[in-house]
């Protein structure tokens, strides 16, 4: 019995030893843990003390070889256009300024006599052709000349036998019938030859029509109508034509041409027709061509909601070839605005912002709102202020040391 009671007692000592082994381990390890969370609390908060040091300020040393590559612009006003419209827009044909030939007749074509981009002049020869209706109106002619002379000759006969009807019923030789005979048949020679002389004209103008001139040769030559450019050709030297529907040759005058652009329904009040405008060509960068309304049409298009307008625009040296894409802008006056190039402007997810210099090495990045920008400008319509210095070239390269002082 006192054994047993002995041995129940080592093992009550041995447990409570046990217990607080395991309650000191316990503590040692959650001091442990503390101390790390407070070292790297420290570790944090010296990291933050050695970056930018407040909210949006980034700084650079004075020997950073970014710096040299950094260029600063003081923001200011300019006049501004306002209520402007821009729309996107191609150079297009003067629809009043394009002949397309088609052949007179059916016939077959004997020589083309221009090639595709030559420039022509008014009344030059392009095509020669070789038409059965030319040979048929030049016979046509040629009758009807006949015919008038047979006409004019019976005139003459019909006014000499009424003259001496007329002398012989005077003398009472000859009865009044005889002169009522002679009268209407001077009538009839004299319808004859109106008939014969309309005849003559219609086969002289049908002749005209063709190019062709009575005693020429049956070959019609096709002139140029228009000074201008060939366009495009499509026929070759041997080919028979029926079709007197399709173009053969399409000439234009590209002194003159137009530009299109499909303008929003909520911005066509803006423009008038007659009213000039500016056009940008997307092959001439930063030049501006001049032109002026001279159509704006009548109808909407249901799909894109746009109203096509055309405009005039003066080529004389023929730099302006269609299909050139480009945009047109108008505007109602200007007025002073705050404006910063292009390149200052940081594009964010949801804002914009831009970069100001406080001084030498430290620039600031400062929200800010920005209207329709217009070539290299964009307005800025709150957020900085006239005179403000701002970063215009290196924004990306501020922008990164900002993400790797984070």
């Amino acid at each position: 019995m006192p054994t047993t009671r002995k041995n129940i007692a080592i093992l009550l000592v041995a447990f409570s030893l046990g217990t607080l082994d395991c309650a000191r381990r316990e503590m040692a390890e959650s001091r442990s843990r503390d101390s790390g969370h407070s070292t790297r609390k420290t570790a944090s908060a010296g990291n933050a003390d050695t970056g930018s040091g407040e909210a949006g300020l980034i700084t650079l040393p004075a020997d950073s070889p970014k710096l040299s590559r950094i260029r600063v612009s003081v923001a200011q006003f300019v006049a501004f256009p306002i209520d402007e419209v821009v729309a996107t827009g191609k150079v297009e044909l003067n629809p009043n300024r394009i002949s397309r030939l088609v052949m007179p007749g059916p016939g077959r074509v004997r020589e083309v006599l221009v090639r595709l981009g030559d420039s022509v002049t008014e009344g030059q020869p392009v095509l020669v052709i070789d038409s059965p209706d030319a040979g048929a109106s030049l016979a046509a002619y040629r009758q009807a000349q006949a015919q008038l002379r047979q006409a004019n000759s019976a005139l003459s006969k019909a006014e000499k036998d009424l003259s001496r009807q007329r002398e012989l019923y005077d003398h009472g030789a000859a009865a009044y019938k005889d002169v009522l005979a002679a009268e209407n048949e001077l009538t009839q020679a004299q319808a004859a030859v109106e008939q014969a002389r309309a005849a003559s004209d219609e086969a002289l103008h049908r002749l005209d029509l063709f190019g062709l001139k009575p005693g020429m040769q049956s070959y019609i030559t096709l002139r140029a109508p228009i000074h201008g450019k060939i366009l495009d050709i499509g026929v070759v030297s041997g080919e028979y034509r029926n079709d007197t529907s399709t173009a053969v040759m399409t000439i234009a005058d590209l002194r003159s041409v137009w530009i299109g652009a499909d303008v929003p329904e909520s911005a066509i009040r803006l423009i008038e027709k007659g009213e000039p405008i500016q056009v940008d060509l997307s092959a001439y960068p930063g030049e501006v061509f001049r032109a002026r309304v001279t159509r704006i049409a009548d109808t909407v298009d249901p799909q894109t909601r746009t109203i096509k307008v055309e405009a005039e625009i003066n080529n004389p040296d023929g730099r302006l070839r269609p299909e050139m894409f480009g945009q047109i802008r108008h505007s109602h006056g200007t007025r002073p605005t705050l404006v910063v190039p292009a390149g200052a402007v940081i594009q964010r997810e949801a804002k914009c912002a831009v970069l100001l210099e406080e001084g030498p090495g430290r620039f600031r990045e400062k929200a800010v709102t920005i209207g329709t920008p217009r070539g290299d400008l964009i307005p800025v319509l709150s957020g900085i202020s006239s005179g403000d210095r701002l970063v215009v070239d290196g924004t990306m390269l501020l922008s990164k040391e900002k993400v790797d002082g984070r």
